[in-house]
């Protein structure tokens, strides 16, 4: 229905009166919506046939709902009444197939079994019980309901079928619950007894298993046959590790005796797999058994194998303190006898042929010893042989055996005859070895003083003042050509010198002079006859070049020869210092005296050698009495050059001196510093001395 659509509204109501009321169509909508006063009667009759229309069918539904309302009393009685039925009839199946499985006691073997049964118990009590209480509670609600339906509804009171009644109910529940009762505390003491024969069993099993494991190998062990090889020390290591076992099988004693005892027990609480448990235990009992038996048994071998060791062991004890002295003492004669002997004097071949003889002496002794030690070791093979010992090993104490101390016996007897001959041989040897150091001897004795007295002789005519220096020269010329004239004697001694070293001589006490001495020797006679040839050559050459007459050269010498006092013919720096004082220069033990001294040293000494020659001295002392001064006079000169400067420029250089030299000066010269300088002065004086190696320019 629409408010905004009367019309359609009226229209909608007289169809639906028409089909579903039989109300005929009194009047159209349309005279109705679109009078402003409709007719009232035409309008009050059209709604009383509504009226009694709607009043005969309510007659009618009131009639129909009472018939329905006491045949749905009726229905929901019987309803209740076969579910009822339906209900106290499951219940009292699900009672009557429980009770059995609750008063069902046959034991399980397993702890795991058992707990699976408490399990379903707790299932059972849990999961199945709590619905089936609920349902014997509302069986109950719904009897009683239905009872009092029935009576107020003057119906007759429900009686169930025979054995479903309430009272049958609640007595079989209570059977139930009884047997649930003993169920349980069955189930509970079954657990405890389970769980003690579970807890003994594998106890029973731990102590077996240890055990077990414990004697796994150990009769093999033994079993063993490692003392018919062993030695003394293995032996007693043997008989302690053997009592070490002895207290260990002891301690087992207890565990054996426990494992009994709880296969006893599990026999007494009806243990399942007592006969698995018996056979284990019967099987540790009789392996227990036989190690007793074994272990006694290896004991009394072992022992027995001890004292037959021992007594080897003396034997092999003092067999080794035997054999090692005496093995000593013929590797000692075989090295002595092999030594290859170096000798170089006829008592040394005679002190070892000496030595020899009486090493030959010892000999029979020597064999009685070898003798007994053999004796030794043939006492030992008897026991052996006779008691059946199987030896493991050798000797503890020495490896020596009696094959090589015959063997090494021998070879001392094939050496002795060797070594006789080898000193036969050796002691002729050192007869010829004599005879040449008696030669050589006689001739070093004779050219080693020879050649002493040429160098002495060659320096006093260095230093002596007899004639002029060309009678020196001449002199000394005299013993060059003697002394070379001597060369064929060194010569003959070079030869016997090699035969010497030939036969590998290296010492001589018929002379004190070896060619090395001999060789120095002539070397230095001849380096010094020619040295000191020189040295005339060249003072001849200075007093010539520098116009030194003989007499100066004389005054020279003395002065030089009185400082000399160890006569090597050089001066030493102190007695320089002596001879320059005396001749009358001013060098004081101050500074400045200090500073000149070391000066003139290094013109005399320039090598720094720390000796001053003769002709070095010649040198200083000639240019000391020159009558001008050489650097001096090249300043002076320079100095003229330079108009009288402190200083010379490159043009004035360039100017006076020839091109060559002027740029040779220019490259030379350090530039002048000082305070009246000009650019490009240049410092002559520093060149000057210079030249004269008298800077360090």
């Amino acid at each position: 229905l629409s408010q905004d659509d009367p019309l359609t509204n009226l229209n909608t109501a007289f169809d639906v009166a028409e089909k579903y009321l039989d109300i005929p169509k009194m009047l159209d909508a349309e005279d109705i919506v679109g009078t402003a006063r409709p007719d009232e009667k035409a309008i009050m009759t059209y709604v009383s046939s509504f009226y009694h229309a709607f009043s005969g069918a309510q007659k009618a539904e009131t009639a129909a709902n009472r018939i329905c309302k006491v045949l749905a009393v009726n229905q929901e009685n019987e309803q209740l009444m076969e579910d009822y039925e339906k209900l106290a009839s499951d219940l009292l199946e699900w009672i009557r197939r429980t009770i059995p499985w609750l008063e069902n006691r046959a034991p399980e073997n397993t702890m795991q079994a058992m707990q699976q049964k408490l399990e379903d118990f707790r299932d059972y009590r849990r999961l199945h019980k709590p619905p089936k209480v609920q349902e014997k509670c509302q069986l109950e609600i719904n009897f009683n309901t239905l009872q009092t339906k029935l009576r107020l509804s003057n119906r007759p009171a429900f009686m169930p079928s025979e054995g479903k009644m309430v009272s049958d109910i609640n007595n079989a529940w209570g059977g139930l619950e009884q047997a649930e009762k003993g169920y349980e505390e069955w189930l509970l003491n079954e657990i405890r007894r389970l769980e003690r024969l579970d807890h003994l069993a594998e106890k029973f099993r731990q102590k077996a298993s240890i055990h077990e494991s414990w004697t796994d190998g150990k009769e093999a062990m033994l079993q063993q046959k490692d003392y018919e090889t062993a030695t003394l020390s293995e032996i007693k290591a043997l008989l302690k590790k053997h009592e070490a076992f002895e207290s260990d099988l002891a301690a087992h004693q207890d565990r054996v005796e426990q494992i009994a005892a709880i296969a006893q027990e599990l026999n007494e609480l009806d243990y399942y797999d007592s006969p698995s448990v018996n056979a284990r235990c019967q099987k540790i009992c009789d392996q227990w058994d036989n190690l007793g038996a074994l272990t006694q048994k290896r004991r009394e071998a072992l022992e027995r194998t001890e004292k037959l060791l021992e007594t080897i062991d003396q034997l092999y004890l003092e067999y080794a303190k035997r054999a090692a002295p005496f093995n000593n003492w013929m590797e000692g004669a075989m090295e002595d006898l092999q030594d290859t002997f170096i000798v170089h004097t006829i008592e040394e071949i005679q002190g070892l042929t000496t030595a020899h003889e009486q090493f030959k002496a010892t000999l029979p002794d020597a064999d009685k010893e070898r003798q007994a030690i053999l004796g030794i070791h043939n006492e030992v093979s008897k026991i052996v042989q006779t008691y059946h010992v199987n030896m493991a090993g050798t000797n503890p104490y020495t490896t020596i055996t009696p094959h090589e101390i015959n063997g090494k016996w021998e070879h001392v007897r094939q050496l002795v005859p060797r070594r006789d001959h080898a000193l036969m041989e050796e002691h002729a040897r050192q007869q010829q070895n004599e005879r040449l150091r008696k030669q050589f001897g006689a001739q070093a004795n004779v050219i080693g003083p020879w050649i002493q007295t040429k160098m002495e002789e060659i320096g006093r005519i260095s230093i002596e003042m007899h004639g002029t220096l060309e009678d020196q020269l001449n002199h000394l010329r005299q013993y060059e050509k003697s002394i070379v004239n001597y060369k064929p004697k060194i010569d003959q001694l070079e030869g016997d010198h090699q035969l010497i070293q030939e036969a590998l001589i290296f010492d001589n006490k018929h002379t004190n002079y070896t060619m090395e001495h001999i060789r120095v020797g002539w070397e230095q006679l001849l380096t010094t006859i020619a040295r000191t040839i020189n040295e005339v050559e060249n003072q001849i050459l200075t007093r010539d070049a520098k116009g030194i007459s003989q007499e100066q050269m004389n005054e020279f010498r003395a002065s030089f020869n009185h400082f000399d006092r160890d006569h090597s013919g050089t001066l030493g720096p102190e007695e320089f210092k002596a001879c320059l004082i005396s001749l009358g220069y001013d060098i004081g033990n101050d500074a400045q005296g200090e500073a000149e001294f070391a000066r003139i040293m290094s013109i005399v000494d320039p090598n720094r050698l720390g000796v001053v020659t003769f002709q070095a001295f010649i040198d200083f002392m000639s240019r000391e009495t020159a009558d001008t001064d050489t650097a001096d006079q090249v300043m002076a000169s320079f100095k003229i050059l330079a108009g009288d400067k402190n200083y010379i420029t490159v043009d004035e250089l360039r100017r006076e001196l020839p091109p060559d030299q002027a740029e040779y000066c220019i490259a030379r010269m350090a530039p002048y510093t000082g305070r009246d300088a000009v650019p490009g002065a240049l410092d002559y004086m520093s060149f000057s001395t210079a030249l004269y190696g008298e800077s360090d320019l």
